[in-house]
C-alpha cells in the first residue's frame, strides 16, 4: 500500500533479487503477504543467473561439445574441415539463455503480485529502509524484512581486476576472444571449472593454488581423478604456490613463490582471480541495529533464518555455509513460511554440491576423510565407470561412485561421484542420506540398465561385499 509519494509500506520487504531473494518474495506472495522485492540491478537472478551458475554452465556445455567433436572420429563420426569456435556467436547464445531465465523470473515475480523496487537499500531503522536509485530516494517501511544480499568476489590488494587482462569471475564469462594462455589463481569451484573450460577450447592453462593439494575435504581418489584428467587436458597445476604480484605491461606476468622459496614467472594473455567470496553485509546499514555477524561478516541466523532482531531474517550467501543457490532456495522457503506462521525449520541433513569441471565432481554428506576426522568407523564401496556399460557407450569411462556408510549399521553417510553426469546422479544420494537410508535400501532398489545411475547401486553392493561386476578380493 502506498503511504506517500516518497514512502511505501509493506508487510514484508526482501532485499536482494538473487535466487534466494526472488524465491522468498514469490513464496510470500503465494502465502498472501504484501511483499516488495528491492534489487539494485535492472535484472533479477543475482550473480547466479547473470554472471555465475547459468552463463558458466552454458559455456562449459559448448566447450564439452567442441572437445567431443574433435575426437568423434574414434567412434566413426567423421567431421570434415576444421572445427572452430565463433566466440561472438557463443556469447550471444550464452546471453540468450541468461535472458530467457531472468525474463522468466521477472515475469513470475510480477504475476505473483510482488512489487519490484529498483535501487540500493540500507536500513534506516529496524522497521524502514532508505532506497536510492537514479530516480532519487524513497523510504520503505516494513513489518518484517529478509536480507538476501548475497556475496561478492574478494580480491587481495594488487590483484584487483581491470576487466581487460586481469579478470574477475564475471569478466571471464564475457570475453571477446579466447586467450592463448590463461593463468588461473585459485583452485576452488570457479578456478577448476574455468581451467577445464578454456583448456578444452585450446587455451594453455596454468592453475596456481597456495594449498598443498586441491579439494582439501575430499578423498584421495577424487583428487587423483581430477589431476589425471587435468594432465590429459594439458593443464599445468602449481600447488603450494603463492602468487606474489602481477605485472600488467604487455603480457600478464605473475611472480609465483613456491613452497621451497623458489620464485618463477608465469606469463599469459589473461589472468583470472578466483580466490573466494565475501558476504554483502557491510554496506547495508545493519551495524546500528546490532544485527549479529560472525568474524567473517556473515549474518548469524537461527533455524528459521531469523536474526537476533525478531522481525529481520537473512538467507543465502550472506549467512554463510556453502555459498550455493540451491541452499538459498531452501532457506528462502523456510524464511517465507516462518514469517507466514507455518511450522518450519532449516533442518536439512545434507546439501549436495557439484563442481562442473572435467570430470564433474559431486558429493553429498561425509567423505571418508571427513568421517575419519570425526572418529566415525566406516565401510566404503567404489564402482568405477570403466566397467559401466552405459559409461562406455557414452565414451565416458573416467571416474567412479564411492559410497561411505557407518560400520555396523550400514547407514549411508556420504557419496562422492566423479565423472559424466555426476551433477544429475548426486540427487539420489542426497535423498538417500536425507531419508536415513541403509546400503540395503540402495542395493535392493532396481535401477534401469544400462544407466549411469546403476553405479550407485553397484557401489552399495561393493560396500556390502556383494559386487558381481567388479572383482572384490578379501570380501
Amino acid at each position: 500500500m502506498v503511504v506517500g509519494t516518497l514512502e511505501k509500506g509493506f508487510e514484508v520487504v526482501v532485499i536482494g533479487g538473487g535466487p534466494g531473494g526472488y524465491l522468498t518474495a514469490i513464496r510470500l506472495a503465494q502465502l498472501k503477504k504484501d511483499v516488495a522485492l528491492i534489487e539494485t540491478s535492472p535484472t533479477l537472478g543475482g550473480v547466479c543467473l547473470n554472471e555465475g551458475c547459468i552463463p558458466s554452465k552454458a559455456l562449459i556445455h559448448a566447450a564439452d561439445f567442441f572437445y567431443s567433436a574433435k575426437k568423434s572420429s574414434r567412434f566413426g563420426v567423421e567431421i570434415s574441415g576444421d572445427i572452430s569456435v565463433n566466440l561472438k556467436n557463443l556469447m550471444k547464445w550464452k546471453d540468450s539463455v541468461v535472458n530467457k531465465l531472468t525474463d522468466g523470473v521477472k515475469f513470475l515475480v510480477q504475476k505473483n503480485g510482488v512489487e519490484l523496487i529498483n535501487g540500493f537499500a540500507t536500513f534506516k531503522d529496524r522497521n524502514s529502509l532508505t532506497v536510492k536509485s537514479e530516480k532519487g530516494e524513497q523510504y520503505v517501511k516494513f513489518d518484517k524484512c529478509i536480507i538476501a544480499t548475497g556475496s561478492s568476489p574478494q580480491f587481495p590488494d594488487g590483484f584487483e581486476p581491470d576487466g581487460k587482462k586481469v579478470l574477475g569471475p564475471g569478466d571471464i564469462l564475457s570475453l571477446e576472444e579466447l586467450p592463448s594462455k590463461l593463468i588461473v589463481i585459485g583452485g576452488g569451484y570457479i578456478g577448476l571449472e574455468m581451467s577445464a573450460l578454456f583448456a578444452k577450447f585450446g587455451s594453455k592453462v596454468t592453475l596456481i593454488e597456495a594449498r598443498d593439494y586441491l579439494l582439501k575435504e575430499h578423498d584421495d581418489e577424487v583428487r587423483k581423478a581430477l589431476m589425471k584428467r587435468f594432465s590429459q587436458l594439458n593443464i599445468e597445476v602449481l600447488l603450494s604456490s603463492k602468487a606474489n604480484k602481477i605485472e600488467r605491461d604487455g603480457e600478464v606476468s605473475i611472480e609465483v613463490e613456491m613452497k621451497n622459496g623458489e620464485k618463477r614467472k608465469v606469463e599469459g594473455d589473461k589472468v583470472l582471480i578466483a580466490l573466494g567470496r565475501k558476504p554483502n553485509s557491510s554496506n547495508i546499514g545493519i551495524e546500528p541495529l546490532y544485527i549479529e555477524i560472525d568474524n567473517s561478516g556473515f549474518i548469524k541466523v537461527n533455524d528459521k533464518m531469523q536474526t537476533n532482531l525478531e522481525n529481520v531474517y537473512a538467507i543465502g550467501d550472506v549467512v554463510g555455509g556453502p555459498l550455493l543457490a540451491h541452499k538459498a532456495y531452501r532457506e528462502a522457503k523456510v524464511a517465507a513460511e516462518a514469517i507466514a506462521g507455518i511450522p518450519t525449520a532449516f533442518d536439512s541433513v545434507v546439501i549436495p554440491a557439484v563442481i562442473y569441471s572435467d570430470p564433474e565432481i559431486a558429493w553429498a554428506g561425509l567423505s571418508e576423510t571427513e568421517a575419519n576426522l570425526r572418529g566415525i568407523d566406516v565401510i566404503t564401496g567404489t564402482f568405477p565407470f570403466y566397467v559401466s556399460g552405459r559409461a562406455l557407450t557414452l565414451d565416458a569411462p573416467e571416474g567412479f561412485v564411492k559410497i561411505i556408510a557407518e560400520k555396523g549399521t550400514n547407514r549411508v553417510l556420504g557419496v562422492e561421484i566423479v565423472g559424466m553426469d555426476a551433477s544429475e546422479l548426486i540427487s539420489e544420494a542426497a535423498l538417500a542420506i536425507e531419508m536415513g537410508a541403509f546400503l540395503d535400501d540402495l542395493s535392493k532398489t532396481i535401477h534401469p540398465h544400462p544407466s549411469m545411475s546403476e553405479a550407485l547401486l553397484e557401489s552399495a553392493e561393493a560396500a556390502l561385499g556383494e559386487a558381481v561386476h567388479i572383482l572384490q578380493l578379501g570380501k
